[in-house]
């Protein structure tokens, strides 16, 4: 039976909506990014980011319906991101979802925006479950535990910085550009190893701290500068980049060796960074039994056929919201 979802996601600085069909088949996948606003004042600005939703958000949803070639009665049900995110994007994508479902009487899908990045795997491979996913963005970093297709466990999570906001606050120290994954990933392939940084230490194996490593590089460079000896920033990002992906990849491999998934995914967008790729594929090959999917690069920034692909499950588990839900920005991932 063929089921046709149009998924809106508006949980930061892009304003999507995809119309997806099945569950994997992408019909239209319209994103309007406002990174280049952004980019000057060197991080998202809330106030800014939700007045160019409202300025982008029915111009993208007119858009994806005309790319699809659909009308609103082909449509079966709308998905929208309810959070976690920031409160007033989220309201934006909200507030549309809602009217359309109230206009032409449809049900609604409230979604965790994080399940979207780890179904957003299922475009490019098929998911087996049970599943071990290895969540990595501005805002999260988590090891979810999928025992089926719509169970989620999370093993552990950061209890201070999400690894993308590392990446961001140590390129800032380093004087690199927003977004500071990308340009630390491109600069650390110039570096080598020079610098020693500390192991973060969590209390429970499977959790994530990023705050210790970060003002350990701002205290290095102290160091440095105080014996004046000038930094070398190529070989602080590749020792900053090879401290905190080696702690991803042990963590995930403890994660494997004690829950013993089918498959692992990445999901979020420092799934992007091609060094963690390389030392994903290097650290699974160790393990015959499991299948490593590492999603293309468009799979990983914000989208809205992610949640398409997620709201065709939900819609199959039956999990639909009501004309009264809300925004949700600090939304837990519970089913």
């Amino acid at each position: 039976m063929t089921q046709i979802i149009l998924a809106i996601e508006s949980s930061c600085d892009e304003t999507a909506c995809s119309i997806v069909k099945n569950g994997n088949e992408i019909l239209s996948n319209i994103v309007s990014s406002q990174i280049n606003v952004h980019k000057k004042f060197g991080g998202v600005v809330p106030e800014v980011a939700s007045r160019i939703h409202v300025e982008n958000i029915s111009v993208v949803i007119a858009e994806a319906m005309e790319q699809a070639k659909v009308t609103m009665d082909d449509i079966d049900a709308i998905a929208f991101t309810q959070g976690p995110g920031l409160i007033g994007s989220l309201h934006v994508g909200v507030q549309a979802a809602k009217t359309l479902a109230w206009m032409y009487n449809k049900p609604l899908i409230p979604l965790h925006h994080i399940i979207g990045h780890i179904y957003a795997n299922g475009f490019v491979d098929e998911l087996t479950f049970p599943l071990l996913a290895l969540v990595v963005s501005g805002g999260h970093t988590e090891l979810v535990f999928m025992k089926d297709e719509w169970s989620f466990d999370i093993l552990g999570t950061t209890q201070d910085d999400a690894i993308g906001e590392a990446y961001d606050k140590v390129a800032r120290v380093l004087g690199l550009p927003y977004p500071g994954g990308p340009a630390i990933d491109k600069l650390a392939k110039e570096g080598n190893k020079h610098y020693v940084l500390p192991t973060p230490k969590t209390e429970k194996e499977l959790d994530f701290s990023f705050s210790g490593l970060k003002s350990a590089v701002l205290q290095l460079i102290q160091r440095e500068e105080k014996k004046d000896e000038e930094i070398n920033k190529a070989d602080l990002a590749y020792c900053f980049q090879e401290t905190a992906l080696d702690t991803l990849v042990g963590k995930t491999c403890k994660a494997v060796e004690l829950m013993h998934p089918k498959q692992v995914v990445l999901a979020g967008g420092v799934a992007a960074n091609s060094r963690l790729r390389e030392k994903m594929i290097e650290a699974m090959a160790k393990y015959s039994d499991v299948h490593l999917t590492i999603p293309p690069l468009w799979c990983c920034t914000d989208n809205a056929a992610m949640i398409g692909a997620a709201g065709n499950t939900a819609f199959k588990h039956k999990f639909f919201g009501s004309l009264d839900c809300s925004a949700n920005p600090c939304k837990e991932m519970n089913i």
